[in-house]
């Protein structure tokens, strides 16, 4: 099973229907949320295939896009309940 890692994603859109683009992609990868900051576990394919989502929707000269890994060896703190997403043994698409 790849091993997935903590990132925090943030974005800064100028353009509202790019924004809402956005949104819809993020919400895709995140499991949690704080306005325009995400918390996303990721593997290292999703990182990329986020990325490559992300570069088609944003103006590189108008908007802004931040993904930083967290430091796996720092200790987490958490504020709230927090629950480390498990992905299940299957999935139903459709």
């Amino acid at each position: 099973m790849p091993q997935r890692q903590l990132y925090i994603a943030a974005y800064d859109v100028s353009d509202n229907g790019r924004l809402r683009d956005a949104l819809k992609v993020l919400k895709g990868y995140a499991s949690g949320r704080q306005k325009s900051v995400f918390e996303c576990f990721l593997t290292d394919a999703e990182r990329r295939a986020l990325v490559s989502e992300i570069e088609t929707l944003l103006n590189p000269i108008e908007d802004r896009f931040f993904l930083l890994r967290l430091e796996p060896r720092g200790k987490l703190r958490v504020r709230g309940k927090g629950i480390k997403p498990v992905d299940p043994p299957w999935f139903y698409v459709g």
